[in-house]
């Protein structure tokens, strides 16, 4: 990772962002934290890495799929800005031993539960089951997860959102800590936090659909 390659895209991002888009955040602020969590994100689009990075100025250190490694200019920004690849479909245990091992060492790792991009009845803003690493994670690191619910980025990768400036709008939440239960044998302890968690992503995406007006039926 080059620390001073994620802060210039960081600032570039900001920039572009304080033009073109009118950001809604409710929920605790990111900023000021300093202590250690692993922070959790819904994925409707592949812009939410973006959107939740300009929130704080401390890096966060993505895990994205093995697939955008791929094409040599695109792995080396990945490994530029800090993020670390996972094999969704195949052998997930280095990526978790890697963010297990940046946890310890007091960064932030940021993760989708949802393994990829899912809208409708697969989004977990509907009720659907989330992948159980990022509590794996947090049970070895003993850190709590922060669920982030971040909604109207699957309208960004158009042009009509961002003309006029100001048009585009970003709708982001942020949720209660999921504190990990202590560490034990067996796929229970697991299990158990993933209902938590999947709990806090429901009421968070309910708290802001109540705080910005918006309906259910605006969410892909």
């Amino acid at each position: 990772m080059s620390p001073a390659f994620y802060q210039i895209a960081r600032w570039v991002c900001l920039g572009i962002k304080a033009q073109c888009v009118r950001q809604h955040l409710i929920g605790q602020d990111l900023s000021v934290r300093r202590a250690p969590f692993i922070l959790a994100c819904t994925h409707l689009s592949h812009l939410e890495p973006i959107a939740v990075s300009c929130l704080m100025s401390r890096s966060i250190r993505w895990m994205a799929r093995r697939e955008f490694y791929q094409k040599r200019w695109a792995r080396c920004v990945l490994r530029l800005g800090g993020s670390f690849s996972v094999d969704r479909r195949g052998y997930s245990l280095p990526a978790v031993r890697t963010a297990i091992d940046l946890a310890a060492r007091g960064e932030i790792v940021g993760i989708f539960p949802e393994g990829e991009v899912s809208t409708g009845v697969n989004s977990v803003l509907r009720g659907a089951p989330i992948k159980r690493g990022v509590c794996t994670v947090a049970i070895r690191s003993g850190l709590p997860v922060v669920p982030v619910v971040v909604l109207g980025t699957h309208t960004l990768n158009r042009v009509a959102p961002w003309l006029p400036f100001k048009r585009a709008r970003l709708w982001i939440a942020v949720g209660r800590d999921v504190i990990p239960p202590p560490r034990e044998r067996g796929p229970r302890p697991r299990l158990e936090m993933s209902e938590r968690l999947r709990s806090e992503f429901l009421r968070t995406y309910h708290d802001l659909l109540q705080s910005s007006g918006l309906t259910d039926a605006h969410v892909p």
